[in-house]
């Protein structure tokens, strides 16, 4: 069930589609929880606590909204870290993305994405997409316990229990 501290962490390189994406989002009344970061990196120092989000306080993100192409690290990069990590792997991926390439979507099943999203160009159908993502992984989907920070320690390489 969704609750105050559900964060939703937005990993979005295109400015204009994260303002989107942000907008729609609070229409449904997630404004408050939506974090954006630029990209793949960001989303990993996010996750860990690490530089520019070292003192983060807050749990882990309910949901990860994951743009494919991106700078530093890509989506692919990013879900293979995520999915591979004992304290971050129960986290909900769904990748939104402009990309229908077949081989992108055996990619990011193939590394674990729990749902895959085409953008769709319609604004109506951008609500109705995002409407359902919210409702299914934020109010309905029951997700397991995430591992306390304190029992893993990340390594640089992933993290160890």
């Amino acid at each position: 069930m969704s609750n105050n501290s559900d964060v939703i962490l937005l990993v979005e390189d295109n400015a204009a589609d994260a303002e989107l994406t942000t907008m729609v989002l609070a229409r449904y009344g997630f404004q408050h929880h939506v974090t954006h970061v630029s990209d793949g990196q960001q989303a990993m120092d996010y996750l860990y606590r690490r530089n520019e989000f070292s003192d983060r306080s807050g749990a882990l993100p309910s949901l990860v909204l994951l743009d494919l192409k991106m700078p530093l690290l890509d989506g692919i990069g990013v879900l293979e870290q995520i999915k591979g990590s004992d304290l971050l792997r129960n986290i909900p991926v769904v990748v939104l993305t402009s990309s229908t390439e077949p081989s992108d979507l055996l990619k990011a099943y193939n590394a674990g994405t729990n749902a895959y999203i085409a953008k769709p160009t319609d604004f109506s159908q951008f609500l109705a997409s995002m409407k359902h993502v919210c409702e299914f992984w934020l109010k309905i989907n029951q997700t397991a316990p995430q591992p306390s920070p304190a029992t893993a320690r990340n390594t640089g390489f992933g993290d160890l229990l």
